[in-house]
């Protein structure tokens, strides 16, 4: 589990001020949002309980157009055009498995997280950052351990709790609406992308096997938080020949949630921006992110109210309800049939390029990688077409 490197105790000096922006959580959503906030001349302060990049709780995997428009190729570390999945069946008594192998329409790729996170802060150089454990707000002033921040745009991008908010929203495993998720980091290589839609592991849920050069991110996920996977999680890492290393877990949000409460500003897990079935979280962070920043810009820039801009930002975000109601549906139909064969019959019928395409098109289209290179930044820090990464990606065979 990752250990805290923040100063503790009398280290950690008072902190107090106030501020045109204060971004509260410093992971995808949060840098997205600074990112586009930096050059605007506003004050603007972000702040985590740990230092940049200190806590990965994710396998760390998104688009790789989506890296490539955000000029972060560097931290890449393994790409894939292929997505493996392997079913298990029972056909008269015996179980056997089948293995789709799933040729993509558009590549993804793993990622080292401290390296993504630096890369991100980097686009905002005049950005301040510090330590700071959040414990709640009044009013425009948000309470931490260091002490009292103050600004009239506040932004919570802390994860699912939502420690800003004044609504009574807050709900406390496993009675939230959040799915679990366990991985280890054990060392190794491999060269595909692999998923297990197998009920010994998981009846509601999945397992997964990420590569990321020279280590694997193997793990279990269910969609209902009162079940447990630490067990399933041991039983495929040694299924895989693989120490069970380096434990890492969350719980995923799956249902969107309000993206504004009075006057915050929720992105990120916070507002339940990560997509279900799937649990893809990285993306819609970033997306959602780079959303709140644009909105914000607009206000210190004098060009839109706070008002006006917490309107449009909850019009984006509502903009994509249909397509995260959608998916929760296939995630409680994914749940319901995963020891029935209907599933293998869905499964057969998505075993086509051209339905594969589609839908993997039309999935992507949800958050699309070209509103990357939207905004103030435009494609400032876009990777050139064709430029080596600082890490070269190893491309999995198709």
């Amino acid at each position: 589990m990752p250990v805290r490197a923040t100063k503790r105790g009398d280290d950690r000096t008072p902190l107090g001020g106030e501020y045109d922006v204060l971004v509260c959580g410093a992971s995808f959503a949060g840098l997205a949002t600074a990112r586009e906030l930096s050059g605007s001349g506003a004050r603007v302060l972000l702040i985590d309980r740990y230092e940049i990049g200190e806590k990965q709780t994710s396998a760390c995997a998104a688009p790789t157009e989506w890296l490539e428009n955000l000029g972060l190729t560097g931290a890449i570390r393994q790409t894939f055009d292929d997505l493996v999945i392997h079913r298990a069946r029972a056909f008269g008594g015996r179980d056997t498995t089948k293995t789709y192998r799933w040729h993509l329409p558009w590549s993804f790729s793993t990622f080292d997280y401290r390296e993504i996170c630096d890369l991100l802060k980097a686009q905002s150089p005049d950005v301040p950052f510090e330590t700071a454990k959040v414990e709640g707000r009044t009013g425009e002033t948000v309470h931490t351990d260091r002490g009292d921040l103050t600004a009239p745009l506040i932004v919570d991008s802390l994860g699912w709790p939502r420690y800003l908010s004044e609504s009574g929203q807050r709900v406390t495993p496993p009675n939230a609406r959040v799915s679990r998720g366990l991985e280890v980091h054990p060392p190794g290589s491999d060269e595909d992308l692999e998923l297990w839609l197998d009920p010994k592991y998981v009846e509601a849920g999945y397992a997964w096997n990420f590569p990321a050069g020279d280590e694997l991110r193997i793990g279990v996920g269910s969609f209902d938080p009162h079940k447990h996977v630490k067990r399933q999680t041991v039983e495929l890492a040694q299924e895989l020949e693989k120490p069970a290393d380096r434990w890492q877990g969350n719980w995923i949000p799956h249902q969107m949630r309000a993206p504004t409460d009075g006057i915050v500003f929720f992105a990120g897990d916070s507002a339940g921006h990560c997509f279900p079935v799937t649990a893809e979280g990285i993306r819609p962070a970033l997306y959602f992110g780079l959303a709140a920043g644009r909105e914000l810009r607009k206000v210190v820039e004098g060009r839109q109210t706070r008002a006006q801009a917490l309107d449009r930002y909850a019009a984006f975000c509502d903009e994509h309800l249909w397509a995260f109601r959608w998916l929760l549906r296939t995630q409680h139909l994914v749940g319901r049939t995963n020891r029935y064969p209907i599933l293998d019959t869905v499964l057969d019928v998505m075993d086509r390029d051209r339905v594969i395409h589609w839908a993997f098109n039309h999935y992507l289209d949800i958050a699309p990688p070209s509103y990357a290179l939207e905004g103030p930044h435009g494609d400032r820090f876009v990777t050139p077409l064709g430029s080596a990464p600082a890490a070269p990606p190893v491309v999995a065979a198709a």
